[in-house]
């Protein structure tokens, strides 16, 4: 038989961190901070990540009129930020509460083959 060869993330985990605080200190935006992630990522803790950033972009307004719906949606997303940055996989309840929006993922796809014929299947399956 063949062995699966192990895929680890943990290096991707840590640049996607580095995102993270960059859009928690006012350093990028959140719409620049989404095209940053890594291309063709299948790793669920980066997409889940993602859907993160974009709901944070989502409830701006709740954010501006809610100081305490802000606190806790900061603290959340340093949550995660923390966790990436040591290489770890988000808990499985957090990412499990992003399953639905997987396929919503625009996380960009390189140019290789691989991209291409990811970039191709969500056009089509869509």
């Amino acid at each position: 038989m063949f062995k699966r060869k192990s895929v680890s993330y943990e290096g991707a985990r840590k640049r996607v961190a580095k995102i993270f605080f960059a859009v928690l200190t006012n350093k990028i935006s959140i719409q620049e901070a989404l095209t940053k992630f890594p291309k063709d990522c299948e790793d669920k803790t980066i997409i889940a990540s993602w859907h993160a950033l974009c709901h944070l972009e989502a409830d701006e307004d709740i954010r501006l009129k809610d100081s305490m719906f802000k606190e806790v949606q900061d603290e959340y997303i340093e949550f995660i930020a923390n966790t990436l940055e040591k290489g770890c996989a988000l808990p499985e309840n957090i990412i499990n509460s992003y399953i639905p929006y997987h396929s919503e993922a625009l996380i960009t796809h390189s140019k290789t083959f691989k991209g291409i014929w990811n970039e191709l299947k969500r056009f089509l399956c869509c």
